[in-house]
């Protein structure tokens, strides 16, 4: 059975920084390309950050230069760094698997960027 399991949000204010980290209890998680997204009240789920099994990164506009996607294949993690966080990222943030016609969910991480 699959599972994507996001810890580490929470409350932190303008400025600050966070990381949000996901434990994939996936079979050969190495193939898969991880994202992560996010979906702010009454917005749709967007995509803010991902890394393929390559290596390779992909950042959205809105948050390149200020968050960081890595990957652990070794421990089947896939972590994103948030600094000189804004109000506007307030949102749940959701892990992602997915490899061609496979794709799974995590139940979502709460940041709220608030002073």
């Amino acid at each position: 059975q699959v599972q994507l399991v996001e810890s580490g949000g929470g409350l932190v204010q303008p400025g600050g920084s966070l990381r949000l980290s996901c434990a994939a209890h996936i079979v050969i998680f190495s193939i898969y390309t991880m994202e992560w997204h996010r979906q702010a009240p009454g917005k749709e789920r967007e995509l803010v950050a991902a890394i393929s099994r390559g290596g390779s990164t992909y950042y959205a506009d809105s948050v390149k230069g200020r968050f960081t996607i890595s990957r652990d294949n070794a421990k089947n993690t896939v972590d994103l760094q948030l600094s000189t966080l804004k109000p506007e990222d307030t949102a749940v943030y959701y892990c992602h698997a997915v490899d061609r016609g496979y794709s799974y969910w995590g139940q979502g991480a709460q940041v709220t960027v608030s002073s």
